[in-house]
């Protein structure tokens, strides 16, 4: 049966990326009614922002100050919103660079009404805004529950007093469960890897195309997306890997063909929403570690985790990982089966319904 908040939701992000939209409108099926204050990025961190179908859209006006480890957003109207919609409960990002967070906690606590943080979790910050247990701890405990991206953030809230019954676990997913049954992948002569993901720096795709020539495999190397490194990144292929092949920036069913043709998904470099939508197609995936949203993503089961600062562990885990075909295959099968039915946007949508109703 599916689970249901019957009430008056309003849920504030600080943009609104495409890739986060079926979400929303999937938790909009589970309320009354809900509305989503959200503004626009900055233009250099190149996110295409998105509307929801379902969800009612209300922009907010963010004032972006500073950048760096000082930077902070403003949203204007972010109380004029509350004060029209009128909600039962908020859900709000948990990040204390948002200057506007408090005022509508304060708003909504006024009112006799709850507010649910969402987030990371609560890591040492090097930000003078985040700075400090104390500073932490105080912003995290106005907040009447908890969503933490991954059990790993989830112990960082409780380990600054947040009492743990109040925080749910709701696995960071941009995919839904697969529809379509496992497709055992067609064995090729020649091993292929691929990555999915904005070409910036951090994602580390220079070291995936200097691994890539240290390979006695020579595995074909297909790189999908774009982004301001793609100039650099192609004039260094064309020194260390000239058969790799970049193909460009690629969305929904267009990524289909690159998915299904692959025998691994490595990801060097942090971040990356596509791992999960690899896993959908029977991928094995070598991940850096980051925030601890791939801990519970990716396992000795279906994956590797690997630092993104070392390059002799990327290059021992690839060539590990395509010496057993047959193991590869098992491990496909085992990351399909966690996105069906472990982590995927319908049971992130669950998950935070049943925070809505621990504090309705």
């Amino acid at each position: 049966m599916k689970k249901t908040f019957p009430h008056r939701l309003a849920v504030q992000q600080r943009v609104l990326p495409g890739y986060r939209v079926p979400f929303f409108d999937l938790l909009a099926q589970s309320c009354e009614s809900m509305s989503l204050f959200a503004g626009m990025p900055r233009p250099e961190e190149m996110i295409a922002s998105g509307k929801p179908q379902l969800a009612k859209y209300h922009e907010a006006k963010n004032i972006h100050l500073f950048s760096g480890t000082f930077y902070l957003c403003h949203q204007r109207g972010f109380i004029d919103w509350l004060e029209e919609w009128n909600p039962d409960a908020l859900i709000v990002e948990a990040n204390p660079r948002y200057t506007a967070t408090s005022s509508a906690v304060k708003w909504m606590h006024a009112r006799g009404r709850k507010v649910i943080g969402w987030g990371l979790g609560a890591p040492k910050s090097a930000s003078p805004f985040g700075r400090g247990v104390g500073v932490r701890s105080h912003f995290i405990n106005q907040f009447d529950a908890m969503l933490s991206y991954s059990q790993r953030g989830a112990e960082e809230y409780a380990a600054l007093g947040f009492l743990p019954e109040k925080i749910f676990v709701a696995h960071n997913s941009v995919s839904p469960a697969p529809t379509a049954n496992y497709q055992l992948p067609i064995t090729r002569s020649q091993p292929s890897i691929l990555f999915v993901g904005r070409l910036q720096a951090r994602k580390r795709v220079d070291s995936l195309l200097r691994a890539c020539a240290e390979m006695d495999s020579n595995p074909r190397l297909v790189i999908v997306g774009d982004g301001s490194e793609r100039a650099a990144l192609e004039s260094l292929a064309k020194e260390v890997y000239p058969s790799a092949e970049f193909i460009g920036a690629k969305h929904g069913a267009e990524l289909k063909p690159y998915f299904e043709q692959a025998d691994i998904f490595v990801l060097p470099g942090t971040g990356g929403l596509a791992v999960q939508e690899a896993m959908s197609y029977g991928l094995p995936v070598i991940v850096a570690k980051g925030d601890g949203t791939q801990d519970d993503l990716v396992r000795a089961g279906n994956g590797w985790q690997i630092n993104p600062e070392d390059y002799s562990a990327l290059i021992s885990t690839m060539k590990n990982a395509l010496s057993d075909i047959a193991r590869l295959r098992k491990m496909g099968e085992e990351s399909f089966r966690i996105v069906s039915e472990e982590i995927n946007i319908q049971k992130m949508a669950d998950v935070f319904v049943d925070a809505l109703n621990s504090v309705a």
